[in-house]
């Protein structure tokens, strides 16, 4: 029984006769096969198969007569009964007996038609179409699959060479990429020590100003059209002169062979200029733009090993031009002070991964005493890092390098935690010892701080009372408002206040009045030339004297003698912290004593403190 299917299949039924057309209708009716279209010349062929040239697998065969009026039917064959073309359609051709000098065929094994002798038997009929259907079936699949498969390399070349495209340029300017421009870069390294001389060039590193707020006021798809247009320009403005490729989002670097330091800079200075005639206009609004441009010179084979070091040197170059304000041009300066940090910051940042993970920072303690009688109100809380050979790193290294590059929350929590699990480990004799915590500038701007803080106290038991939290004075005017929420938060558990190295930012008064702080620590510019210096005796009177008004404690840093002691007590100053007393230890008391002891018993030597009780030795 003959699939369903192929009984869909169009049979084409080209004849004059009436009686061959209704015989032929009528017998392959009876066999299942229900669709048919009629002609009755060459003409009417071509229209029919024309209708499915979109849907070729539609047809079947086509059954003509070898006398159709203008039908050359070997051309036909040879059209449609070829199984290399797309629109194959099998031939079945009835001869007729009255006709014998009619045109003869060729045949080969792409070609596939069917002599029908006019008398035929229903059979011979039935096996005829039944057969070169489903072959023109199964061959139409077979060119699908050839097409799929041409179709599908075609595609594959068209991505491989996109892909290639896209290695060594970016996707939506068409400019070179980063690994492009390091390629021409090193080409140039390379050519200068093949050929044992210097070629003189120079890398413009171009960073647009303030991008990334234009893409929040106006969207991305915008920032893109900014972009293109921005590249256009600095393009015109080159007349094809260097590589220039996109380094980053709104990063250009622009590599100049055989340039000097002094064209190096007329050239930055024309693409600022350039941009300074620039507006790119949305509906109402027209935006400027302006661009930061460092650059670095390559003079010698030996002074770069890298590309990559070559385009570090012009980033570096550039961020100093943001620093300055945007808009301006800037040259590396491997001595330039902001360069040599920024070298530092770099060498720091794996040392304090390092060290947090690794557990290489530990902490000291130095005592902070009563003036009036000698002993040890608190010890304040300093951290230090081991190095690798066992030196003592002091804070003034790392510190300021964590502050700048993000490391800084990671030891702000580690000393807060650290300090606390102390406290808890003490024995319960030493329960009345207290600390006071360093917290760095940016200390307040980290949410996890207070939770942090409640957390531990919480899970230790350690009393609230037991902490002080030290900030410095320009670090809470520099946040006023969240510093000063976040240390009401914090007072809110117990803990207390101090404000450090008070005096030196200059606008300390107004701001005293209205931070919730317990302690003012006068900053040690004040008290390491007290005794010389009638002008500090003088500062450090009001200082004490306006906070003691405004109920808060005053204590002195860097006090080194005795005689320093005897001003302060005068003063009314109540806490003294410096080097007399003690340095900072990895032990809290038996050091420490020793060197208040000792200072004290000086003093009352040369009678500058009062005779009255011998001060009493630490707990």
């Amino acid at each position: 029984m003959l699939h369903k299917t192929l009984k869909k299949n169009i049979i084409i039924i080209a004849e004059t006769n009436p009686s061959s057309v209704e015989r032929l209708t009528t017998e392959l009716q009876d066999k299942g096969f229900y669709k048919f279209e009629f002609a009755i010349n060459g003409n009417e062929i071509l229209k029919i198969i024309s209708k499915y040239h979109h849907n070729p697998d539609e047809l079947g065969l086509i059954i003509v007569s070898n006398d159709l009026p203008d039908c050359r039917i070997n051309a036909l064959q040879t059209s449609f009964a070829n199984a290399d073309t797309g629109m194959f359609i099998p031939l079945i051709i009835l001869k007729k007996d009255d006709q014998p000098d009619w045109e003869a065929f060729e045949y080969n094994s792409q070609s596939f038609f069917h002599i029908l002798n006019q008398n035929y038997s229903s059979l011979e009929l039935y096996m005829a179409v039944k057969f070169f259907i489903c072959l023109k079936n199964e061959k139409y699949l077979n060119y699908q699959q050839q097409e799929r498969i041409l179709t599908e390399l075609t595609e594959r070349k068209l991505i491989d060479a996109r892909i290639q495209y896209l290695v060594i340029h970016d996707e939506l300017t068409g400019l070179l990429n980063r690994n492009s421009l390091e390629q021409h870069i090193q080409l140039t390294l390379s050519r200068n020590v093949s050929r044992h001389f210097s070629l003189d060039s120079a890398l413009l590193f171009v960073d647009l100003d303030r991008f990334s707020l234009f893409n929040e006021l106006e969207g991305f798809d915008v920032g893109d059209r900014l972009l293109l247009e921005v590249i256009g320009l600095i393009k015109n403005t080159l007349n094809n002169n260097g590589i220039f490729a996109r380094i980053d989002s709104d990063k250009f670097g622009l590599f100049l062979a055989n340039c000097t330091v002094a064209r190096a800079e007329a050239i930055s200075e024309k693409i600022l200029t350039a941009l300074d005639g620039f507006r790119f206009v949305i509906g109402t609004i027209a935006y400027n733009v302006t661009a930061s441009i460092g650059f670095s010179t390559l003079n010698s084979a030996k002074s770069i090993q890298h590309p990559r070091e070559f385009i570090s040197q012009a980033h570096q170059a550039c961020c100093m031009a943001k620093t300055q304000g945007g808009n301006s041009v800037c040259k590396y300066d491997s001595e330039d002070a902001i360069i040599r940090e920024r070298h530092r910051d770099i060498y720091w940042v794996p040392i304090i991964r390092e060290a947090l993970i690794k557990e290489r920072f530990f902490l000291m303690f130095q005592p902070i005493v009563k003036l009036d009688n000698g002993e040890v109100s608190h010890y304040e809380v300093l951290i230090r890092l081991r190095g690798e050979s066992g030196s003592i790193i002091g804070p003034v290294e790392f510190i300021p390098a964590a502050e700048r590059m993000g490391l800084i929350h990671g030891i702000d929590l580690w000393v807060v935690e650290t300090a606390i699990d102390f406290l808890a480990s003490l024995p319960f004799e030493s329960s009345h010892i207290c600390l006071a915590i360093n917290l760095s500038s940016l200390a307040f701007q980290d949410l996890s701080l207070l939770p942090t803080i409640k957390r531990k106290l919480e899970a230790t038991g350690v009393r609230a009372e037991r902490l002080t939290f030290e900030i410095t004075e320009t670090a809470a005017v520099d946040n006023y408002k969240q510093t000063q929420s976040m240390i009401n938060h914090i007072r809110a558990l117990g803990c207390h206040f101090a404000l450090d190295d008070f005096g030196a930012g200059f606008c300390s008064f107004s701001y005293l009045k209205r931070f919730p702080v317990d302690y003012v620590k006068i900053d040690g510019q004040f008290i390491a030339n007290l005794v010389n210096d009638e002008t500090d005796q003088m500062l450090v009177r009001s200082m004490h004297q306006i906070a003691n008004k405004m109920g808060k404690k005053t204590i002195a840093e860097f006090v080194e003698c005795p005689k320093t002691i005897q001003l302060l007590r005068e003063i009314g100053v109540n806490y003294g912290q410096g080097y007399i007393f003690g340095k900072p230890d990895e032990q809290l008391l038996d050091h420490n004593v020793f060197h208040i002891e000792k200072a004290l018993q000086i003093a009352l030597q040369h009678d500058w403190l009062n005779a009255s009780p011998t001060p009493t030795t630490l707990a």
